[in-house]
């Protein structure tokens, strides 16, 4: 019976993830309000006419987004990542929206207005992706040892890195107040040994990969301090490490400094216990809380007896140390009937209030095999679920 609930778990994420992957916007344009009405001149406080835009805040919680010109000032870089195989979409979203998490130790949303990294460019990024060669002497990854085992090749160690810029604004201006740069560290190198064959794995162990990340991450400091714009700003670099493709969660920033003035050399490092889990827990694993993990057993048992045609419940779980900090359910259904819909997540506001976890943030998903059909949502320290039904006219 385990078996058959770990199966069908698999099947229902493998489903969601094209959901998922299509949701690339970063979080928290998610909760920006209207744009802001006031226009401020260009980011380096010269004269040109362009004017720039805020997108506006909804909360504290927040950061406002940059519109220059008419449009969002997207990045020089995102997206680029090694060339390996990547088959775990959750990973993007989680790194991308772990980097924010981890600005705003630094990066005060009441101070700092988010933008889009603009300062390194595509090829930049993907050339100190890339091995370190003759031709490519950038590279941030070991050359090529000629070896194809999995225990005696040179493993690609960065899998991505991505650049956030957090701007202050002052008498009408915006300027450069600091830079994030998140660098993604594989625990797992994926590799084919010819073109189209088969692919082989060379596991990276937390200690190997988080030691190799922290060497280049110095790397990357003394190349950015080379630019003049980034010659005296703050500089954050925080380590993530990448989940394996077959995990059904994304991975987690592992630690982060803050290099202030003209630093080019990392000082000190702060560690971060951060964890994602999959409900129902696969067996053989564990929770950092029971609590948790047997409140999302009775959600998922009450939902299931009462509508009994559901593909499967699962949910992801964040934790920092032993503390759950949010979780977003998944809910994949087989109903036809619009009514049914309406009155399954009627079902689920009660049910999730009653059941789940209190006091955190946490986001109910229901959704068919093609399209969403209704979401739920409470805010931290919200006592009531928020419901929206998706109709069609």
């Amino acid at each position: 019976m385990k078996r058959n609930d770990d199966f069908r778990r698999k099947q229902v994420v493998k489903r969601l993830r094209t959901f998922i992957a299509l949701a690339a916007v970063p979080l928290f344009l998610a909760a920006c309000g209207n744009l802001s009405s006031s226009s401020i001149s260009g980011t380096s406080g010269t004269s040109k006419s362009s004017k720039t835009q805020l997108t506006g805040q909804s909360s504290d919680g927040d950061y406002e987004g940059v519109i220059k010109s008419g449009h969002y000032q997207t990045s020089k870089s995102r997206g680029v990542t090694n060339s390996q195989d990547s088959g775990n979409t959750y990973n993007v979203k989680s790194f991308e929206n772990g980097m924010l998490g981890v600005s705003k130790k630094v990066f005060s949303t009441k101070s700092y207005v988010f933008q889009e990294g603009q300062y390194l460019s595509s090829s930049t990024v993907q050339n100190w992706l890339d091995r370190k060669t003759k031709s490519n002497p950038t590279g941030l990854n070991p050359k090529s040892n000629g070896s194809t085992s999995p225990t005696k090749r040179n493993p690609v160690y960065i899998q991505a890195l991505e650049e956030q810029d957090y701007m202050i604004q002052k008498n009408n201006k915006l300027s450069l107040g600091g830079v994030t740069i998140g660098i993604a560290v594989n625990s797992v190198d994926y590799y084919k040994k010819t073109q189209y064959g088969a692919t082989y794995e060379t596991k990276i162990t937390k200690a190997e990969g988080e030691a190799y990340a922290k060497k280049a991450a110095n790397t990357v400091l003394k190349r950015l301090r080379k630019k003049s714009a980034l010659k005296n700003v703050p500089i954050v670099i925080a380590i993530y490490r990448q989940a394996s493709n077959d995990s059904l969660v994304g991975g987690n920033f592992i630690a982060y400094s803050e290099n202030k003035g003209s630093a080019t050399t990392v000082s000190k490092w702060n560690a971060l216990s951060e964890k994602n889990y999959v409900f129902p827990i696969e067996s053989g694993s564990s929770s950092p809380n029971s609590n948790d993990e047997t409140s999302f057993t009775n959600f998922k048992s009450q939902v299931e007896n009462f509508f009994p045609n559901l593909s499967g419940v699962t949910a992801q779980a964040h934790y920092s140390g032993n503390t759950l900090t949010g979780m977003h359910v998944n809910i994949t259904t087989q109903f036809y009937s619009q009514t049914e819909i309406i009155s399954f997540t009627q079902y689920l506001q009660t049910a999730a209030q009653k059941y789940l976890p209190s006091s955190v943030p946490i986001d109910i998903t229901v959704s068919s095999t093609d399209s969403v059909q209704s979401f739920l949502s409470r805010s931290s320290g919200a006592k009531k679920f928020t419901s929206h039904v998706f109709n069609s006219y």
